[in-house]
Order: structure tokens, then sequence, then C-alpha cells
């Protein structure tokens, strides 16, 4: 990006409203290369589909969860915790998760009745009896996507709460995937049919993205320069 580019496209932002006067301690200090990643991503946000992760306890699946949820533009990841405290592995979410809005509940039962009472269907990851393939999931409103426990799979609970079951149809001898990978299977399906068809619904409000924005401004900071800024505000 040359200069003109540079100056352009923060004149861009500063016409949509995403770069404020306000702010302009902050983003001056951010290389328009960087402000033009992070917009790019911001573009791709949802919050239309959404993870709950129940008990999941082995630190390398927590992560991996958290980065493939990333990867597929979700910015929204509910965790509840089982025997084991929620910490990710560092070396697997590859700082994904500071991109990510992570929502620690309670219970199970806290985190699928505030999603419904947000409008989302819950469907939860299940090989059991009336359970329906991944791809018939209907996606035409918001959805939250349940994954269990390593072991246990998700609880009874969850499976008594939740709108429906799915499974992503096999066809070899084993008979489930490890959960990392069944949540990126399963995103990946879910979130090129909701992006088709929820169309504009898909993507953040401009106050979410505003808001978000500001955020990974802050965040991209390096943690001197960061304490530094936020002194600065402090006292203006």
């Amino acid at each position: 990006m040359d200069e003109k580019e540079a100056k352009a496209f923060i004149e861009q932002l500063q016409q949509e409203g995403l770069l404020t006067e306000a702010m302009r301690p902050v983003w001056q200090m951010i290389m328009p290369e960087r402000l033009k990643r992070m917009y790019d991503v911001l573009n791709e946000r949802t919050r239309y589909i959404t993870i709950i992760t129940e008990a999941v306890d082995d630190p390398h699946n927590q992560a991996a969860v958290l980065r493939s949820a990333e990867a597929f533009g979700l910015q929204d990841v509910y965790v509840v915790t089982g025997s084991a405290p929620f910490q990710p592995n560092p070396f697997v979410t590859r700082n994904a998760d500071k991109w990510l809005t992570v929502q620690q509940k309670k219970d199970i039962q806290t985190a699928i009745q505030q999603l419904k009472e947000s409008g989302y269907q819950v469907f939860a990851s299940y090989l059991g009896e009336g359970t329906i393939p991944l791809q018939a999931i209907d996606v035409s409103r918001p959805t939250a996507l349940l994954f269990g426990n390593e072991h246990r799979g998700v609880s009874d609970e969850a499976i008594r709460l939740a709108d429906g079951t799915f499974m992503i149809p096999m066809h070899g001898f084993v008979q489930s995937f490890n959960i990392s990978v069944a949540a990126a299977l399963t995103l990946y399906d879910v979130t090129e049919r909701a992006r088709r068809q929820a169309g504009e619904a898909y993507y953040l409000p401009f106050a979410e993205k505003k808001a978000l924005y500001e955020q990974w401004m802050w965040q991209t900071l390096q943690p001197r320069l960061r304490r530094m800024m936020e002194m600065q505000f402090q006292k203006s």
C-alpha cells in the first residue's frame, strides 16, 4: 500500500465512521496495512453462527475449537467448563482467541437459555437416536452449535434443552471425530450455507463493527504502548 492508497483508505474509514477523531491517537499508531487487514476480517465477522463447548477439558481441544471458530469468522464462543479449567493451549490458538469474544457461563442451562432468549436455535452434536445429518440443519435463523466432552459427549441436560441434535455423516469404521475436527467440519458447512441464505443478516451491524474495530485497534498495539495510550486517554 503506497502513501496515496493509504491516505485514501484512511479517508474511507473516516467516512464510514470506523475511525473517529476521538480514537485518532490510537489509529495513527497503527500501520495502514494493519488497519486494512483488520477491516477485511471485520467485514466477514458474524454472530449469526456461534459455538458452545460443554466440559471440553483438554487444553489442546479448547484451543483448536477457538482457532477454528476464528478462522471461519465467528466472533462469539460460549464456554461451559467441566472438570478442568478453561486454559486453551497458546501454542495451538496462535493468538486466535485474542480476536474472539469468549463468554464463559456457569452451566449449560444458563448458556442455552441465554442463547435462545437472544433468538438462537441450538443444535447439539450427538450420535444417538433421532439425530439429523449436519447438512439438514436449517440455517434460516441464527444457530448455536454445541459440542461436548471429549469422552462423554454432550450431557443429557444439553440434549433435552437443545432444539435438535446433529451428526456428521461418516462412511468408515470409526464412529466419531475428535471434537476439534468435528467443530471445524461443522463450521465449514454451516457458515457456507448460512452466508448464502442469510445475506446481510449474516454479518455484524455497524454499531457492533465499530465497537469491535476499536477494540482490535487497542489490542494490536504493543502492551507497553497500549498502557501509555490508556493513561493518556484517562487523563483527557
